[in-house]
């Protein structure tokens, strides 16, 4: 069904899937890592191409504005649902639970790779003095990949926080509804443009901001940098608002290639503006040039979500059991990836093959052992309940017909 025909009680399977979709891409985008010819990466392949930077490029343009939009548009349902009490307690538990339980065991499993490699690459030669093991603060804490649900944490509480004194000061719903006509000017092909403002800005006033890596992440620190914060706190709270008004989703469904056109136009000026395809990771100096680059990602960053949104409820609206699956899997993924996606790519890094053949077994192994382990550990046990609110029984009970009681 085109989202013109859902409301706010339908599940909107074409959202499902593009998050599904989104988090599994995550796999492809770390996996790709290694292939790019500059040190991005704790592991660099034999086998390098600047088309590895490109793929990159692309995916991590789109990929967390659209994650924060679709969270944010989702708290707000939930919101409505289950009131303020449910939905933090929701929160802490299916977001807060898994980063505290998940980060220290993917630390763990990270720094083990990291020693794996540093004795593959020693080769048997001796090898010098570990460094000293790093003192942790609440502003140098690496939060890994696992930054998404601090950050997201975050925005639900703030939501909520912000949300309290506006309600109780709009009683006959003025201001509701002026918030309402302000989304709807937003949704549209121009709305990129405005929303893009802010997080230009923010990206200015960074002084050491690399266009090629997109917004910076936030993924040292407990404070996210101010880049993220605008420019996911946007996207987030778009998407919040969004939902007061979901029929505006099917805006965003016709103007989709619009907003495509848009996003390729604006993407391929930043990548120009960054150094071309062969990646430059050194920080923009130029004012004029880090100006322009700075408007070219916050355009191309909400006019991708815009368009993937917008892809996504044309082509995948649909009821489908498999994508269905892979939406449920894909957190349980988001989650156990990384590590996986580093020791894949120790294990291939030495290989002769072409680097599209290598990124394929990468991305692919570590997506068969992850969904894998989800079928087998997480999707029929209690943790199934946990992180996607269900939990599915193994087998279903069949509809046998019942003897009538004598």
């Amino acid at each position: 069904m085109s989202a013109s025909g859902s409301d706010r009680t339908e599940r909107l399977h074409g959202l499902d899937a593009l998050r599904g979709g989104a988090m599994l891409l995550g796999v492809v985008l770390h996996a790709s890592m290694s292939f790019i010819p500059a040190p991005v990466w704790i592991v660099a392949d034999d086998q390098q191409s600047v088309w590895a930077g490109v793929l990159f490029f692309g995916i991590h343009l789109f990929r967390m504005a659209t994650f924060f939009l679709l969270a944010g548009l989702f708290a707000h349902t939930m919101l409505g649902r289950r009131g303020i009490g449910g939905f933090l307690k929701d929160r802490f538990i299916r977001i807060g639970g898994p980063l505290g339980v998940f980060w220290t065991p993917v630390m763990a499993a990270i720094i083990a790779v990291l020693i794996w490699n540093a004795v593959r690459q020693a080769a048997g030669a001796p090898m010098g003095p570990p460094p000293p093991p790093p003192t942790y603060t609440w502003l140098t804490i690496p939060l890994t990949h696992l930054w998404f649900l601090w950050v997201l944490m975050l925005f639900s509480v703030a939501a909520v926080i912000l949300r309290a004194p506006f309600a109780a000061l709009d009683r006959s719903g003025g201001r509701g509804r002026a918030v309402d006509r302000l989304v709807a000017l937003f949704a549209a092909p121009w709305g990129p443009l405005i929303l893009a403002a802010p997080l230009a800005v923010a990206l200015w006033v960074e002084p050491n901001w690399v266009p090629f890596f997109g917004i910076p992440t936030p993924d040292h620190g407990l404070a996210p940098n101010l880049p993220a914060t605008v420019g996911f706190g946007v996207a987030f709270g778009f998407g919040f608002l969004l939902d007061r008004r979901r029929h505006l989703l099917a805006r965003l469904e016709a103007w989709a290639p619009v907003s495509l056109g848009l996003a390729v136009g604006a993407g391929a000026a930043l990548l120009m503006l960054a150094g071309g395809p062969g990646p430059s990771i050194v920080p923009l100096t130029d004012p004029t040039t880090k100006a322009m680059a700075a408007v070219a990602l916050g355009v191309a960053t909400y006019a991708s979500a815009f368009t993937a949104v917008g892809l996504a409820l044309r082509f995948f609206s649909g009821h489908s059991a498999v994508r269905r699956y892979l939406a449920d899997a894909s957190y349980w993924v988001y989650i156990v990836h990384l590590p996986l996606v580093m020791a894949a790519q120790v294990l291939v890094q030495d290989w002769t093959a072409p680097w599209p053949v290598k990124l394929t077994v990468v991305a692919g192994g570590v997506l068969v052992v992850s969904i894998a382990s989800y079928e087998l550990l997480i999707r029929h046990s209690f943790m199934g309940r946990w992180l996607n609110g269900r939990r599915v029984p193994w087998r279903r009970e069949p509809d046998a017909e019942r003897v009538p009681a004598e």
